[in-house]
């Protein structure tokens, strides 16, 4: 399943990436599901903070404004930093899973009105298609049975749970609130179960 292993200097500090290739095929690609592992210190001296983190091309890479993640991306490799230890899991999983031009006609809805699950179930999607197997594979194929996960999402802490890894903490992971992203974030609230603060309300 590890298919690299390499030196990867950030600006964060400096990390190990490892690259890991699930048994299942991405729809979009027929490739192999794909992930990769951002390593920091000493992992199994101690419960290592984990940030499970979806790509997202719009706010990873572009630095949108309709959503948080390219902030809490940002935040999870800072905590990890100055931690000394832990992991980022990146996988490729656009759009909550749906892919990148689903998300982009979803972006259309989302401009006509509607809120990021009705846009994904108006396109015939789930409200988020993930199931996080992948992550769960790679931080057993690591040796690392306990975590403190940084996510407010608790579909995460459920699918890590399923597979035998033991959530010691759930982090909170909440940047600074964006006016622009305040209504995705209420979604993500109130429709996905989100463990956000009094902000996201």
């Amino acid at each position: 399943m590890k298919r690299a292993d390499a030196d990867f200097p950030t600006r964060f500090g400096k990390f190990r990436i490892l690259g890991f290739e699930g048994s299942e095929r991405d729809p979009e690609t027929c490739r192999p599901e794909a992930a990769v592992a951002l390593v920091m210190g000493d992992i199994h001296s101690a419960p290592p903070l984990v940030r499970i983190h979806s790509q997202c091309l719009t706010g990873d890479v572009f630095h949108s404004l309709r959503c948080d993640c390219r902030q809490q991306l940002e935040m999870a490799l800072e905590m990890i930093a100055d931690t000394g230890q832990g992991i980022l899991i990146y996988e490729q999983k656009e759009g909550r899973g749906i892919g990148l031009i689903a998300k982009l006609q979803a972006y259309e809805l989302q401009d006509q009105g509607l809120d990021t699950v009705e846009a994904n179930e108006r396109l015939g999607f789930k409200a988020d298609h993930r199931e996080f197997a992948l992550p769960g594979a790679v931080l057993k194929a690591m040796g690392v049975t306990e975590v403190r996960l940084l996510s407010n999402n608790p579909q995460k802490v459920a699918a890590l749970e399923a597979v035998g890894i033991r959530v010691v903490e759930r982090v909170p992971c909440e940047p600074a609130l964006e006016e622009k992203s305040a209504a995705y974030l209420k979604t993500k609230r109130e429709k996905l179960g989100h463990l956000l603060g009094k902000d996201a309300r």
